[in-house]
C-alpha cells in the first residue's frame, strides 16, 4: 500500500507559476515511474506528464510541453511538477500517481494521491 500526498496547489493569476510536490508515505517511490494527471470540473482526467525512475526520461502531453516540467529528487523521495505561464484552462485538481509495472512509458498506474487544487484566475 502506498499513500501519495500532493502539495503546492493554490490560487494564482494567469501567467504565474506553481510547483507541485508529491511524496509518498509508507514506501519509497525512487525505483518507479511517476506521473501527473489533472481533472477539470466536468471533464475527464487527463495525462500531464510522466518521469522514469531515474529522472532521465520524461514524457508530456502535447498541450503541456514547454510550460510544464516534471522532475524528481530520489534522495527526498519526491516528484515535482513545475508549472509556468499558467492559464485559466489549467484550473483543475492535479494528481500524482506511481506505476510499479516497470514498463516505460507506463500504460497504467497503481496508486494515486488525493489531489491538490490549482486555480488560475484571469
Amino acid at each position: 500500500q502506498v499513500r501519495l500526498v500532493e502539495s503546492g496547489g493554490g490560487l494564482v493569476q494567469a501567467g504565474g507559476s506553481l510547483r507541485l510536490s508529491c511524496a509518498p508515505s509508507g514506501r519509497t517511490i525512487s525505483n518507479y515511474a511517476m506521473g501527473w494527471f489533472r481533472q477539470a470540473p466536468g471533464k475527464e482526467r487527463e495525462f500531464v506528464a510522466t518521469i522514469n525512475w531515474s529522472g532521465v526520461s520524461t514524457y508530456y502531453a502535447d498541450s503541456m510541453k514547454g510550460r510544464f516540467a516534471i522532475s524528481r529528487d530520489n534522495a527526498k523521495n519526491t516528484v515535482y511538477l513545475q508549472m509556468n505561464n499558467l492559464k485559466p484552462d489549467d484550473t483543475a485538481v492535479y494528481y500524482c500517481a506511481v506505476s510499479f509495472s516497470g514498463v516505460w512509458p507506463p500504460s497504467a498506474y497503481d496508486y494515486w494521491g488525493q489531489g491538490t487544487q490549482v486555480t488560475v484566475s484571469s
